[in-house]
């Protein structure tokens, strides 16, 4: 088992490879703001949707939030 500290480190670096350094500060700043279950979100997810698809839904809860 890793610790704490190496989730942390290995979080950040796979966000900053895939969502550069700005987008992964947004995603963390969005994290530590709101709410959000993410086992939740997962489980409800169909597992067969675009990456377009997953966006165009998290676009409009992000509306519907507001």
């Amino acid at each position: 088992m890793i610790t704490d500290t190496e989730i942390r480190v290995k979080g950040i670096q796979i966000l900053a490879q895939y969502l550069g350094d700005i987008e992964m500060e947004r995603f963390i700043a969005l994290i530590q703001r709101e709410p959000f279950d993410y086992t939740q979100w997962r489980e409800s997810m169909e597992q067969e949707e675009s990456v377009e698809e997953i966006s165009r839904k998290a676009m409009a809860h992000t509306k519907n939030q507001s």
